[in-house]
């Protein structure tokens, strides 16, 4: 098995986790990061004992580098993947994968174009738990789910500086908070048939409340929403036929996981984990190029449109825009 070098396109917190949990993987090294100021970056390297650029072309052209990800803004991903793609460079871009579905999908044709691998960074996916939880629903014996109530809600102090609240920076409690309740239905739900939304803003224009109602074909429902101005449960709760399941804050990352059965005692997926949970994902880039896959199983191109489809038929309904991004 070879080792994969990677590069990190942006230094905020989120690059910083990712460049923790490579420390976890066999045959990964961290080779390279990229900021827009060279100082950032040389802080960043230094302490992760890698190259650092002071711009983003550079993890592109370097010719050591096998996978790139993708830690900027929202408002940047479309452009610095494509930038990516474009030299040949696999790609792990954070969530929401772009801003809207125009955009995936010319994320996706350039992949398709350059034969690499293309992923969405959306580590709830990878989490060991998360699987297992779905591994029980799938199994049917809590019968078919007819309700799914997912929250998250953290409170975003507001200021000229907290991205949260820049519509320049994609903002807003919906692609940021919102959509991780959101994967969860769409993971354990499928397609929705219908969808009912509504928001709240703040001054700057982003939505700092969202909620959405999504129907599917039977009589089940998703009952969901984010918010940036209280701290809320941050809990997902799975109705079944013949049972429960409750995940227990958070829902991005849930420390406990209990299936209540009608019928029996209570049980706790208690499968354990290691590294910082990121490293699942990073772990399944790997696989899927080890396997020669342009995209994953887990989480394939086609999971990533139907969840930026629905985000967008939401900010249709609510009536967000992101000037520049939505023609």
């Amino acid at each position: 098995m070879k080792t994969y070098k990677w590069g990190i396109i942006g230094t905020g917190f989120i690059a910083q986790k990712m460049a923790d949990a490579l420390l976890f993987l066999p045959n990964v090294k961290l080779a390279a990061v990229a900021s827009r100021s060279m100082d950032t970056a040389n802080i960043f390297a230094a302490k992760y004992n890698c190259k650092g650029y002071g711009n983003y072309e550079d993890i592109a052209n370097d010719p050591e580098i096998d996978i790139a990800y993708i830690a900027t803004p929202h408002s940047l991903h479309l452009e610095n993947t494509l930038m990516c793609l474009s030299k040949g460079k696999h790609v792990l871009c954070e969530k929401p994968f772009a801003v809207n579905g125009s955009e995936v999908r010319k994320m996706i044709e350039a992949a398709s174009r350059n034969n690499v691998f293309l992923m969405e960074a959306l580590w709830t996916r990878f989490n060991p738990r998360i699987i297992k939880a779905k591994q029980v629903v799938d199994s049917g014996r809590l019968g078919k789910i007819k309700l799914i109530r997912a929250d998250f809600g953290e409170r975003k102090p507001v200021a000229l500086n907290n991205r949260f609240y820049s519509k320049e920076l994609i903002g807003g409690s919906l692609l940021d908070m919102g959509i991780y309740p959101l994967f969860i239905a769409q993971l354990f739900m499928g397609k929705p048939k219908s969808i009912h939304a509504a928001a709240g803003f703040a001054s700057t224009g982003v939505d700092t409340n969202c909620s959405f109602t999504l129907g599917y074909n039977d009589d089940s429902l998703s009952v969901i929403c984010s918010t940036m101005l209280a701290e809320t449960d941050n809990t997902v709760t799975i109705y079944c036929e013949k049972g429960t399941i409750y995940f227990s804050k958070y829902v991005y990352a849930p420390e406990k996981i209990v299936v209540v059965p009608l019928a029996g005692e209570s049980e706790d997926i208690t499968v354990e984990l290691s590294g910082n949970i990121y490293n699942y994902e990073a772990a399944e880039v790997v696989s899927c190029l080890e396997q020669g896959l342009t995209q994953s199983v887990m989480w394939s191109w086609q999971d990533s449109l139907l969840l930026i489809d629905t985000l967008d038929e939401i900010r249709r309904q609510i009536g967000l825009v992101f000037e520049g991004h939505d023609r």
